[in-house]
């Protein structure tokens, strides 16, 4: 991997200063803008959301302990396992399969229930867009889909307050921007999903995990929007073993990751690698391949990696997180050529 890496803060606008219209443009350049991060951080969140994080991000690592018989039941094949469950069907960049991570896929927008059938009837050839969500037994994770559903509804809402945000940009600064579009794409989407992570602990023995930084998560674009992101919760899981069914809790966070190395890292526009931290009570924003056409390249998608704590940093130390990514209905136009539904299966046959 070329060039350095340095740790940098990124932009940080108030929850307040989003509702009421006051984030500056120079905030917005600095972190959507050419020369950024492509990443902002929203702070002073709502009481409720440290919770629900703590909570949806314990239940990560009880549902990637679970039997292989019930995991294998929350499989969707047909959906190219982009809903319900997903280990080993992603490949890194040198075509092996990533083994490394569990991903759990929740198309997330609250209207999707009501209209999955009609946009399933519309789209039959995007299951991985229109299939029904698969929950586990609430007997495993109680509360599992109720606390699921109700981070994802917070972060899509407040999403779409940093895209009325861009809105307001776009509006004074591309010609013929149509008004408000990014905050109704986000608002209205029924294709916005939620994609739980379990990075599991790495083995001492584990051949050729040091070999390349993201091994963890390959270098890549997300394609929608804007993706909401959680800071990660590092669990030690050696001391506080995962539970499901009657026995689960949300487990004990550590204070920070043993491995200083391990986290979010983007490639800047100069080509060095940049390690940026969403401290715990905040929520990041990254841009995607979706939110650069419509902006006509004034907002740039950043290439991102991520990696879990090493081996050999004691204990058996999980990462886990929670990224939703709001996407434009597969109807919507993201250029004067393609729709979503296009932009998006370029993607996907790409990627898996």
């Amino acid at each position: 991997m070329s060039g350095s890496i340095t740790q940098q803060t990124a932009v940080t606008v108030g929850l307040e200063d989003l509702k009421n219209d006051t984030v500056k443009f120079s905030a917005l350049e600095e972190a959507f803008g050419p020369s950024s991060l492509g990443i902002i951080v929203v702070k002073d969140l709502p009481e409720k959301f440290h919770s629900l994080r703590h909570r949806l991000l314990s239940y990560s690592s009880a549902l990637a302990s679970l039997p292989k018989e019930e995991l294998d039941k929350l499989e969707s094949p047909a959906a190219k396992w982009l809903v319900g469950w997903s280990l080993g069907k992603e490949t890194l960049k040198d075509g092996r399969y990533d083994t490394l991570k569990g991903s759990y896929y929740v198309n997330c927008s609250p209207s999707f229930p009501s209209q999955q059938s009609a946009v399933a009837e519309k789209y039959p050839s995007f299951p991985e867009y229109t299939a029904p969500n698969v929950w586990p037994s609430a007997d495993l994770l109680p509360e599992f889909e109720a606390t699921f559903s109700e981070l994802c509804t917070l972060i899509i809402d407040i999403a779409a307050l940093v895209a009325r945000a861009c809105d307001k940009y776009a509006e004074a600064n591309i010609p013929d921007y149509k008004p408000g579009y990014l905050e109704h794409v986000v608002k209205t989407s029924v294709s916005t999903k939620a994609r739980l992570l379990h990075y599991f602990p790495k083995d001492g023995d584990a051949k050729g995990q040091e070999g390349t930084e993201d091994d963890w998560c390959a270098t890549h674009l997300d394609h929608g929007c804007l993706t909401g992101l959680t800071s990660a919760m590092f669990v030690d899981e050696a001391a506080h073993p995962p539970q499901y069914g009657s026995s689960f809790q949300p487990l004990q966070e550590l204070e920070r990751s043993p491995d200083p190395k391990a986290g979010l890292y983007i490639h800047n526009r100069a080509g060095d690698v940049v390690k940026v931290g969403i401290p715990r009570d905040c929520l990041g924003f990254q841009t995607g391949e979706a939110l650069e056409i419509i902006t006509k390249g004034k907002f740039k998608a950043v290439p991102h990696f991520v990696r879990g704590a090493g081996a050999g940093v004691g204990g058996k130390v999980a990462r886990n997180t929670l990224a939703v990514f709001t996407q434009p209905n597969l109807w919507e136009k993201v250029d004067e050529k393609r729709d979503f539904a296009t932009f998006a299966k370029e993607i996907v046959e790409k990627n898996h």
